[in-house]
């Protein structure tokens, strides 16, 4: 097995939360340093998000794993010196503040760019770093609403609902990571210098839109709420079985449509030539859902999976996280991994996405402890042990 692929490729991560540190995570997985700049005293917030063990949250095992802690307060000219110290070695620094905040700091691309012609600078923020909405905070259930996935998610003709995890901030953090990586290799291998990327959460959800736009420039159709279906496409929807769960069938290509209407008895279905392609299905989907609840409402849902699969017709059960831990699947392609943290307690996280033959990623480090690393990084900086007690001593860094 070759060394990890980013192996080599320092990254000063600045942000925090979600977005920013999700980029870093992802970089890290395939060999990257990370060295993670957090708040002396209080950290970053996500170390308080959600569901705590011993005072931290069990999310900072899945968000932080791989990286540094090093504690040094941005809000301080001898804080913000170091930072400046720390990216003149570094290839890549990423920030998820508010537009206008790393230039108060003296830290905008300008300024980092002159300093390290090498470094390349991921921005990720609430509308980008211009526009007219750029001053404004922006936070990923705002950008949900603005990149258009809120408006059609629910059931029609109610308050429409969030997707139950943070998309804007992840995805933006997924497309903050192929930015990086775009800039590494015009950098590395067509002999360019470092670039800065804008990712903004709004533009994130929005690139995953699909035909929301193109129908509506086309046609003026505005796409509604479908609760569990896939509108215009059939058939795609969650049934209810006899024992009160849900089974998700996706019936909706041409030779599964048939097999889907033989199973469940209505082969006067499968062989009505109105039904044959998809855009006559999806004018009468009513009809074709009534008959596949009938016939789920008959059965329960392990019994109608059993009968699906055996019909190669594709369908799955509604995971929980309980399902998800159980799955065999999920273990046989280590999908889920352990992790043990500082105080020894073991927990499941998302294992490494994707999956390269000849340079896979790894968990080699458990999140860090608040301030683990500071010594350490600062010593490779140049700062000898009396700098750094120094610093304390004023609370620069911890």
């Amino acid at each position: 097995m070759d060394k990890q692929i980013l192996s080599g490729i320092r990254v000063l991560e600045l942000g925090q939360l979600i977005a920013g540190p999700f980029a870093a995570k992802t970089l890290a997985d395939f060999g990257a340093e990370i060295i993670k700049v957090e708040t002396p005293g209080d950290g970053d917030p996500l170390r308080k998000w959600r569901m705590l063990h011993n005072g931290t949250s069990v999310w900072w095992q899945a968000q932080s794993r791989n990286k540094q802690s090093v504690c040094i307060d941005l809000r301080q000219q001898e804080g913000q010196a170091l930072v400046r110290r720390l990216a003149e070695s570094a290839d890549i620094l990423i920030e998820n503040f508010r537009p206008g905040t790393m230039e108060k700091w003296g830290m905008g691309w300008e300024e980092l760019h002159a300093l390290n012609p090498k470094l390349i600078m991921l921005r990720i923020s609430g509308y980008g770093q211009d526009g007219p909405k750029r001053d404004e905070p922006g936070f990923a259930a705002v950008a949900e609403a603005m990149g258009g996935i809120r408006y059609i998610t629910g059931e029609p003709g109610r308050v429409p609902v969030r997707a139950g995890v943070s998309l804007g901030d992840t995805v933006a953090g997924l497309h903050g990571a192929l930015g990086v990586l775009l800039a590494l290799y015009q950098r590395d291998a067509r002999g360019g210098v470092g670039q800065m990327i804008d990712v903004a959460l709004y533009e994130s959800i929005f690139n995953l839109s699909e035909s929301l736009l193109p129908e509506y420039s086309a046609f003026g159709a505005i796409r509604k709420p479908a609760g569990g279906a896939l509108p215009g496409i059939a058939p795609s929807n969650a049934y209810r079985c006899a024992d009160g769960e849900y089974v998700l069938i996706a019936g909706n290509g041409d030779s599964i449509f048939k097999r889907l209407m033989a199973l469940i008895g209505r082969q006067d279905l499968a062989d009505d030539p109105a039904l044959a392609r998809n855009d006559g299905r999806a004018a009468r989907v009513e009809e074709i859902d009534g008959a596949i609840e009938a016939w789920t409402s008959t059965l329960g849902l392990d019994a109608a999976l059993d009968k699906l699969t055996a019909a190669s017709v594709p369908s799955g059960r509604i995971y929980s996280a309980k399902d998800i831990a159980e799955d065999p699947h999920y273990r046989a392609r280590r999908v889920i991994e352990k992790v043990r943290s500082a105080d020894g307690l073991e927990v499941d996280v998302p294992g490494i996405i994707p999956k390269l033959s000849g340079n896979p990623g790894a968990i080699h480090a458990r999140g860090p402890t608040l301030g683990e690393h500071t010594d350490a990084v600062l010593n490779q900086a140049g700062l000898t042990a009396e700098d750094i007690t120094a610093l304390k001593a004023k609370g620069i860094v911890s």
